[in-house]
């Protein structure tokens, strides 16, 4: 029991694991280049470690004892001046050292150029109960600041004005339409229908929407676009190609937020849906097909008939428009029809 307690009294004190052996102050700082430090290496008085006999490194390089001041039994301190940028993304490591070589403790130094303003702040919501905004910083820059980004934004209450308060409408976006269909229009063989439903978030009272539609041949990646679409949900495509397959999308574009005029950001567009026009019904009955010039003339008789019928009326998606083409279209197969029938009696 003597041997055991003698024993005992000749170990020196061994520290706990929270026991914190020395501290840098400041932490991890993030600095301008061109610039100065003062770090402080505190180191814990339990340890019996003279401030004297320590030292410090920058990224493994020993720093010269002139640089160094003494605080106190237990603080060495250690000036740096004109700080270069950091040399790496994890920062310039700043480390406090005792008499051995032995590291005490650590510190990170971020060094570079303070964050420019962003630039390109775009903010936009998919429905009423969310925004999301992306920006892009002011200058890329050759240095490793980690940056912190604060976000601030103000809500106004429908279409009050609050003095001193201001009200930023953002352009909002949202989903590609839904249950995009494409179907032919009768036996129309030049036509095609497409319908689409509004994304959930334009239902919402507050939203209204314009819509564009593009399409293209089967074999082609050529987009040709219909613009004028405007808020309808429904759309006739016109002077297509018959008996071919088509692809089509849709997407839309908010407007109307709170009653601003200001356009939105257009949606993605909608997965392509296919669809092919009928066969030409001329080719079908075994008519022979007309020569180059003939087919030239007729089709340039033909268009020139039509745009007499809709001088006067709006190309494009517009009801009327479609009502008239629609009628003129009856009413050249029914003269073909009747024109074939003279033929064949006249053979006969």
């Amino acid at each position: 029991m003597i041997t055991f307690l003698f024993a005992a009294l000749l170990v020196p004190p061994v520290l706990s694991s929270s026991t914190q052996v020395a501290a840098i102050f400041p932490q991890d700082p993030a600095l301008r280049i061109g610039s100065s430090l003062t770090a402080t290496c505190s180191v814990s008085a339990e340890l019996g470690i003279h401030a004297s006999s320590l030292f410090w490194t920058l990224n493994g390089k020993r720093l010269p004892s002139n640089t160094y001041s003494v605080l106190g039994p237990a603080a060495l301190s250690v000036t740096l001046d004109r700080l270069n940028g950091s040399r790496q993304q994890s920062g310039d490591n700043l480390v406090c050292h005792g008499s051995g070589g032995h590291v005490l403790a650590g510190s990170c130094l971020y060094i570079g150029m303070p964050p420019e303003k962003p630039v390109n702040l775009t903010c936009w919501s998919r429905n009423t109960k969310d925004l999301t905004c992306r920006w892009a910083p002011g200058s890329q820059g050759e240095t490793f600041i980690r940056t912190k980004y604060t976000l601030k934004y103000k809500l106004s209450i429908g279409l009050m004005f609050i003095p001193t308060v201001c009200v930023c409408l953002l352009p909002v976006t949202t989903d590609p339409p839904a249950d995009v269909h494409v179907s032919r229009v009768g036996e129309l063989e030049d036509q095609l229908s497409v319908r689409w439903s509004s994304p959930p978030a334009l239902k919402d009272f507050l939203f209204q929407a314009k819509y564009q539609i593009r399409f293209r041949l089967e074999d082609s990646m050529d987009w040709k676009v219909v613009d004028d679409v405007g808020n309808q949900t429904s759309c006739r495509l016109a002077g297509l190609r018959p008996g071919t397959v088509y692809f089509v999308q849709v997407r839309c574009n908010p407007v109307g937020i709170y009653g601003s005029r200001k356009a939105g950001i257009w949606s993605e567009w909608s997965n392509p849906t296919a669809a092919s026009t009928p066969h030409s019904e001329r080719l079908l009955s075994g008519s022979c097909e007309p020569k180059s010039g003939e087919q030239n003339s007729t089709l340039r008789r033909e268009l020139k008939q039509f745009f007499g019928w809709v001088r006067k009326h709006a190309y494009g998606c517009s009801s009327m428009s479609i009502k008239l083409y629609d009628q003129w279209r009856v009413w050249l197969q029914k003269s073909h029809k009747a024109r074939n029938q003279i033929l064949q009696g006249d053979k006969s």
